[in-house]
């Protein structure tokens, strides 16, 4: 069986994703043939591999650490909130229900552990190395009973465990030892050590607290990652953009024109798949940020409607805000209005949902002549095409079937004057095309705002995954981390009272 290593967290957001990619990245460096694996993922930011099959897209940046093709292998359960309550399971890349949050953790969940467990197993057996991901905290008692993705993957699979945590927060010594003294004695025997994430200071005035912690818990600290602006992977979930902050922070470059070009994201409700507008904001000169009140849009040059898990509900949430009657008139104006997927959706002229909010039929904006009909089965596809003169690729993920009646070819959808519409994600990506595209923005919105000629939206990830690999190399043990990797947890580690409550 190949080496691998679960790497949990004492919060979410504690820096798993990214401590994961690092070390992925650092081990390829090292000629190490490595895969990412994450049991369970709830996000709505997610990815279509070559074979169709849907995943988180954080899994699929790991893989890009390790310079390897995403599969469905590396995140067999992905959970797509669609609300309160309910999410879609999507099960080895396919949808296969909705369940209520009691339902899942209720029974289905632990029924997918063997699924779980042989998607391990396929890929310890074609790697040298596995890097796992948890999900929330390890020590969520309430749910250990049906964990298949925190201890319940490393009890099964023999895996050691290395807890992050994230000491920008505070409390992080309290929570590295609140997480041990919270598991069973059999889940602790795992748990190998710590690795402090985000630390900003001199890390001598932090070693007498490792030291302590280490003989409270018998357990060694791996490494101090230090704080650093603008670190992360495509984000599972929230308001922030991952790589537009490491672009906006790094760029020293002033705009190549005269002017900047401002975009506006309606932060419109299950939005995903919000990583589409990190490419506009790796340019030069364009200032990328959210907004959910229609004066906000009055100085925009471009106003992006993003995807949706609820197309409806996102809709009904723009027109009680107001924002719907601000882009009708930006559209009436001649001025730039971009849909992306659900955000396409809703700038057509009428939506059927039987499916997704079981609505029936809505008005959309009546911005494009667009019909849409949701199908029970989700479109899973990585077109390829050209538009603006330009190669573009993208994906698409949706249930809704655009039946497009007029208009000027675009993508897969179509534009009308300034108002654009397409479900293909990712498109912004191809350097060409986003060239193009900005050029017309900024004509249309009378900037004198030049895209720069040089810009590599590839580039710069890859630039990014290998600081990932430089924070692992030159901040952790790696030496102590390759034998964690390569032999397991250490033998004899101490239990820490109370332990997990009967």
């Amino acid at each position: 069986m190949s080496r691998g290593l679960l790497v949990a967290g004492t919060t979410s957001d504690a820096g798993k994703s990214v401590v994961t990619a690092g070390i992925c990245r650092w081990l390829v460096r090292q000629g190490v043939k490595v895969a990412p694996f994450k049991a369970q993922n709830m996000s709505l930011n997610s990815f279509v591999t070559r074979e169709g099959a849907e995943i988180g897209r954080a899994q699929a940046m790991q893989a890009q650490a390790c310079r390897v093709e995403p599969t469905a292998l590396m995140n067999p359960v992905l959970l797509k909130p669609g609300g309160e309550q309910s999410s879609q399971v999507v099960l080895l890349g396919k949808p296969v229900g909705e369940l209520s949050a009691r339902g899942y953790h209720g029974g289905r969940q632990q029924k997918l552990l063997g699924t779980v467990l042989d998607c391990l197993a396929e890929l310890r057996g074609t790697y040298d190395a596995v890097i796992c991901e948890g999900a929330g905290s390890p020590a969520e008692i309430n749910l250990r009973r049906t964990d298949i993705v925190n201890m319940g993957i490393a009890r099964n699979a023999g895996l050691p465990v290395l807890v992050v945590g994230d000491i920008d927060r505070g409390g992080v010594f309290a929570s590295f030892f609140g997480t041990v003294a919270l598991l069973s004695p059999e889940d602790q025997a795992l748990v190998a050590g710590f690795l402090v994430n985000k630390f900003r200071g001199d890390v001598s005035l932090l070693e007498p607290g490792l030291d302590m912690l280490h003989g409270l818990t018998g357990r060694s600290t791996y490494g101090v990652l230090p704080f650093r602006h603008g670190l992360g992977i495509d984000e599972e979930d929230g308001l922030r953009v991952s790589l537009r902050g490491t672009v906006r922070e790094s760029s020293v470059s002033p705009p190549v024109g005269e002017d900047v070009l401002r975009v506006a994201v309606c932060a419109i409700p299950l939005m995903s798949n919000f990583t589409d507008v990190d490419a506009l904001a790796a340019e030069p000169g364009v200032v990328v940020r959210f907004v959910d009140r229609p004066e906000e849009l009055a100085d925009a040059d471009l106003v992006v409607v993003p995807g949706t898990r609820g197309t409806v509900r996102a809709l009904e949430w723009l027109r009680e805000r107001g924002l719907a009657d601000a882009l009708v008139r930006r559209a009436a104006e001649g001025r730039p209005v971009l849909g992306i997927c659900g955000g396409f959706q809703i700038l057509g002229e009428h939506i059927e949902d039987e499916v997704e909010s079981r609505a029936g039929s809505v008005d959309g904006l009546g911005l494009l002549p667009v019909r849409v009909r949701f199908a029970r089965e989700k479109t899973l596809t990585r077109p390829v095409g050209e538009a603006l003169g330009e190669p573009v690729e993208g994906y698409e993920i949706h249930h809704g079937v655009a039946q497009v009646g007029g208009g000027e070819a675009f993508l897969d959808g179509c534009r009308v004057g300034q108002t654009w519409g397409t479900h293909w994600h990712g498109s912004l990506e191809s350097d060409g095309f986003r060239r193009a595209f900005l050029r017309e923005v900024a004509a249309a919105a009378g900037r004198r705002f030049v895209p720069a000629p040089d810009t590599s939206f590839a580039a710069l990830r890859e630039e990014q995954l290998d600081r990932l690999g430089d924070l692992i190399e030159q901040h952790a043990d790696t030496d102590a981390l390759w034998r964690l990797i390569e032999s397991g947890a250490p033998q004899g580690l101490p239990f820490i009272p109370p332990g997990a409550p009967a």
